[in-house]
């Protein structure tokens, strides 16, 4: 592939306002053109598109289109930057009245140099927020698609969509319904600006001059026009990548534009950098129809502020997983404490979790054609989770779920960019399709969306869109839950046992749970009852003699009691706080730890 930087603008209106300005302070960028001035960092904003291209692997040259007011910076540049002065092109405009276009700036470079590769065209006055992101990601989306590829990014809200070119993205296949160069307010409520950052196959190369045919004046050969007729009216295929960053300087701006958005970007990297990102994810109590979700069915659950996972991102030099202390040992005070720690907590932490969310979002964002910034982070994590409860799955997903939230907040990826539904989705895939174990949406549906949460896993629904349907509910009125957990709770896949298997089959309870619809809240799975629906299904001895001893006690007291998941907890309702207080130690001496339960709301800022 080869790579084309353009620079050929006459940035007439910035410089003589730096050559007019009384302060002084610009006096010395004075004739200097707008690539050369300085980005962030005060480093030249050419060099950043250069040691973001200069890559053998990946381009087999790099061109750079001038003109001839400017040829002697960019010569004198291409010196001192180790960049070919043979591929220098100058394009030989002098002023802003004779310039080509970019357009035909691009075309002279093909025509001379007699190109015959497909072409990534970037435009080396652009001032971005971030331009260290990953060029070859670009290329590899842009090979996935049968056609062209446009970079386009989000919007400021101090920007107007008049100030760009708008693009229209189908989601689902990234095509570019429609462009619009600079539209009137209103025309469209797209907030994508495209900007001069392109792949175009080289099969696509002669519609350049076919395009400057129809164009005589240089006003007209933008790229702007050019995407307009080809995507508008020739209806070929181009395709759209999201960068998660802002891009500046283009065209004819200036000083108080360039200064203004300067300052803007370098106080956004300044901040970004400095600070740590740390996100919580709380786990979760299933208090209707668990676990339908693996079975076709309907759920509520709800997430609770007493146990979480937090993960903390900081932008560090290199990509850093730290280990727990406790939950990833690699010291053990001898070969009998190691067997001790690992007969009670097993070999798999978290560490691994957060290497495999880390690996699925890149995939992601890749497939989904978001471009990442290349920046490095350092993540670690921390669990109040008891194994207990549940046994190592409230850990598990929460962790992931923080992991995901830090990852999107420190790559500027947006709730349109990966939604809520397929968010949940992901965390899922995460620990099915990256770690290979067994796992449901519910627990990452209640994570992702928060708060009291209505689940509809109908078969139709997961076949049509891939997700089910879901409802925050509102959490105003909510009775006391407590919820009650073993000290030694027995195994999830035990719980679980060869109910799928049977579900699978076609196989159905005595209880008139049906399998063949999946078990569901309008099906009697009702904690407030004291009926337990899991025991007709599962059986008293997948169960075990611990869950049972629970449901048991508690209703011993006049508890409504369920199992909020696969096994080893209960929770339960109690409006008698007498009861209540002689329930809490009933259950601490039978060696059981007790809670009441505080729900997590997100409308309210957290604790209900």
């Amino acid at each position: 592939m080869i790579c084309i930087l353009l620079v050929a603008g006459h940035g007439t209106v910035l410089e003589t306002q730096i050559k007019n300005d009384d302060t002084g302070l610009y006096s010395h960028l004075a004739g200097v053109p707008k690539a050369l001035l300085p980005g962030n960092g005060g480093k030249k904003i050419l060099d950043f598109w250069w040691e973001a291209v200069n890559m053998r692997q990946l381009f087999t040259e790099v061109y750079l289109v001038t003109n001839a007011d400017k040829f002697k910076y960019y010569e004198r540049w291409a010196t001192a930057n180790d960049f070919p002065l043979e591929n220098v092109v100058n394009d030989g405009s002098t002023t802003l009245e004779d310039r080509l276009g970019a357009v035909a700036d691009l075309e002279l470079a093909i025509r001379s140099r007699k190109l015959q590769d497909d072409v990534m065209v970037i435009a080396g006055d652009m001032l971005c927020a971030d331009q260290n992101f990953d060029i070859a990601q670009v290329i590899r989306f842009f090979r996935s698609e049968p056609g062209e590829l446009i970079i386009y990014y989000e919007l400021e809200e101090s920007e107007k969509s008049s100030s760009r070119g708008n693009v229209e993205v189908c989601r689902e296949t990234h095509r570019i319904t429609r462009f619009l160069e600079k539209p009137h307010e209103g025309l469209t409520a797209s907030r994508l600006a495209s900007v001069v950052f392109y792949c175009i196959q080289r099969e696509t190369l002669t519609q350049l001059s076919d395009f400057l045919k129809l164009q005589t004046r240089a006003t007209d050969r933008s790229f702007g026009r050019f995407w307009e007729w080809l995507i508008n009216e020739k209806q070929l295929d181009v395709f759209g990548m999201k960068l998660p960053t802002g891009f500046q300087l283009i065209g004819q701006v200036g000083l108080s534009d360039y200064t203004r958005w300067l300052s803007h970007y370098s106080t956004k990297q300044q901040d970004a950098s400095s600070k740590p990102i740390t996100c919580r994810s709380f786990a979760r109590v299933g208090l209707m129809g668990n676990p339908s979700d693996g079975f076709n069915g309907k759920t509520i659950a709800m997430s609770i502020c007493n146990f979480w996972a937090e993960v903390t991102l900081l932008e560090s030099q290199t990509l850093v997983l730290l280990p727990h202390p406790l939950n990833d040992p690699t010291e053990f005070g001898s070969l009998q404490d190691l067997f001790c720690i690992s007969r009670k907590e097993g070999y798999l932490g978290g560490l691994r979790l957060l290497q495999a969310t880390c690996k699925k979002f890149y995939q992601f964002c890749s497939k989904q054609g978001l471009a990442l910034t290349k920046q490095n982070f350092t993540l670690k994590y921390d669990t109040n989770i008891p194994r207990q409860v549940v046994r190592n799955r409230p850990r598990r997903n929460a962790i992931v779920s923080a992991t995901l939230k830090c990852l999107m907040k420190f790559y500027n990826i947006t709730d349109d960019d990966l939604p809520k539904s397929i968010r949940a989705n992901f965390i899922l895939n995460v620990e099915t399709e990256e770690l290979f174990i067994t796992a449901g949406l519910q627990d990452r549906v209640v994570q992702v969306y928060e708060g009291l949460v209505y689940m509809d896993f109908s078969k139709k629904l997961m076949e049509e869109q891939g997700y089910g349907s879901y409802l925050s509910l509102d959490m105003g009125g909510l009775p006391p839950f407590w919820l009650a957990y073993l000290s030694d709770p027995s195994d999830s896949g035990r719980i679980h046992s060869n109910i799928r298997l049977r579900w699978l089959n076609g196989a159905s309870s005595n209880s008139g749970l049906a399998f063949s619809s999946g078990l569901s809240v309008t099906e009697g799975c009702d904690p407030y009852t004291n009926r337990v629906p899991h025991r007709s299904v599962y059986t008293d001895e997948c169960l075990g003699p611990g869950n049972l001893k629970m449901v048991q006690l508690a209703k011993q007291f006049g508890s409504a009691v369920k199992l909020p998941g696969s096994g080893g907890a209960v929770v339960g309702l109690c409006l008698d706080e007498a009861r209540l207080v002689e329930m809490r130690q009933a259950f601490q001496e039978a060696g059981c730890v007790f809670c009441i339960i505080a729900p997590y709301d997100p409308s309210a800022g957290g604790r209900r």
